[in-house]
């Protein structure tokens, strides 16, 4: 099955001239969702990890079901103000603009195996941030996952060091 015909570009979003990869047409197929969960779990099947990472919004539902198949926790990281108990921040660049993640700041604790899980590979920042969260609460990241890759944008190159695998490259 070709997984990248279930992904829809949406022209001008979030602003004018970028082009949206978007995976809710992926995920709205219960065929193409389970395979590429599947092809995603695979490579980490009989790895120990401790906690899987999802990066907000959309590393929500594909790191909390590779956090709930590898039989580990879960751990949001979430953008500034909407985490409830005390939180470790790290600033980043996208491709328009700035922002933040958090975690808890028990969330991760020293010695952890951590896998950070996103839906899109862009610059890279966003999930450089995550990583570098894990790493301040003392935890290892074992891997960066994404379901989409856009290659042009040269984001594995800022997570060089880290083991990054994605599904769908463009």
């Amino acid at each position: 099955m070709n997984l990248e015909k279930f992904i829809r570009d949406v022209p001008d979003f979030p602003k004018q001239g970028i082009l949206f990869k978007d995976i809710t047409t992926l995920l709205q197929n219960g065929d193409a969702f389970r395979l590429a969960m599947n092809r995603m779990m695979k490579k980490y099947r009989g790895e120990e990890i401790d906690k899987v990472v999802g990066v907000e919004a959309r590393g929500f539902i594909l790191g909390g079901i590779m956090a709930y198949k590898l039989g580990c926790g879960f751990v949001p990281a979430r953008k500034p103000g909407k985490l409830p108990y005390s939180a470790t921040r790290e600033e980043y660049t996208l491709e328009y603009g700035t922002n933040a993640l958090e975690v808890h700041e028990d969330g991760i604790l020293p010695g952890e195996k951590v896998l950070v899980v996103d839906d899109l590979l862009a610059t890279g920042g966003t999930a450089l941030a995550a990583a570098r969260l894990v790493e301040k609460l003392g935890g290892t990241v074992v891997g960066i996952e994404f379901l989409v890759e856009l290659g042009f944008l040269h984001g594995r190159e800022k997570l060089s060091g880290y083991k990054v695998n994605s599904l769908i490259a463009y």
